[in-house]
């Protein structure tokens, strides 16, 4: 078998913020499987939780795939296994609304895969321009989409917070995929609504261009704690490099081709 083409420097971390008395969040990383992913919990104290450690759970199970599709089949049935579990503990609840929001990146060989359902987000920088992969799941996602709302209204929407999917909720899972090619370089930026709540695309691009993945991950979570957290905030960063650079400090490290993202 030859040798993986990337190693990845990786950092997580999660704080329950200035305001809950709880954190709903939960996030896996996991690079032998290719396998990194933010939940974050809705239902109230225990609800949200179970429903945020039952997806993390269940993808840790995925064990090493033997290619891209096998990844993504192993990954979509842990999540389907999640589903159910929410719902059974939705309705040994009396139908209580339980369910997480999921962000997920998939990694095999040269090959990424970005699955999400409702508000929490996977940002990618690349040759220095940062883009958020993901789309919200949000009512006024929807709105700005259909052009019903301006960018300026739907900053001060007065439901710019109600989302429309959430893993658990629905029949079925409802999630969303791009793909894409990876290159040397590559940084994800995945995270939960209470990071973009406070900090600003530009201040998450020179965290991840400065320092370190899990330096990126702290200073990130400090700086949404000094402006009030309002919410449990999570960031876990990956960062793509040639083997044998593990570690080295952020930067472009070799070719890659334009964006090439489908869906």
């Amino acid at each position: 078998m030859s040798e993986a083409p990337f190693s990845f420097d990786t950092g997580a971390a999660t704080d329950t913020g200035r305001v809950r008395d709880h954190n709903e969040d939960r996030y896996f990383v996991s690079p032998p499987s290719g396998v990194w992913l933010v939940a974050d919990g809705m239902g109230g104290h225990e609800a949200g939780d179970f429903a945020s450690q039952t997806i993390a759970d269940s993808a840790a199970s995925i064990g090493r795939p033997s290619s891209a599709p096998d990844l993504q089949a192993r990954f979509n049935d842990r999540i389907a296994i999640a589903h159910d579990l929410i719902r059974q503990q939705s309705a040994r609840r009396g139908g209580a609304t339980i369910g997480a929001t999921l962000v997920a990146l998939l990694i095999f060989d040269r090959h990424f895969a970005c699955i999400w359902c409702g508000d929490s987000r996977i940002y990618l920088l690349r040759d220095g321009q940062f883009r958020q992969v993901t789309s919200d799941h949000t009512e006024v996602q929807e709105l700005l989409r259909s052009g019903a709302i301006t960018p300026e209204q739907a900053a001060v929407w007065p439901r710019r917070n109600v989302i429309t999917r959430a893993i658990g909720v629905a029949e079925r899972p409802m999630t969303e995929e791009v793909y894409g090619a990876l290159a040397a370089g590559d940084t994800f930026l995945l995270c939960s609504d209470g990071l973009t709540e406070h900090v600003a695309e530009q201040e998450m691009t020179a965290m991840l261009q400065g320092h370190t993945a899990q330096e990126a991950c702290n200073r990130l979570v400090d700086l949404t704690l000094s402006r009030g957290a309002r919410d449990n905030v999570t960031v876990v960063v990956v960062r793509c490099l040639p083997q044998g650079a593990y570690g080295n400090p952020p930067g472009r490290a070799g070719g890659g081709d334009q964006w090439q993202l489908d869906g």
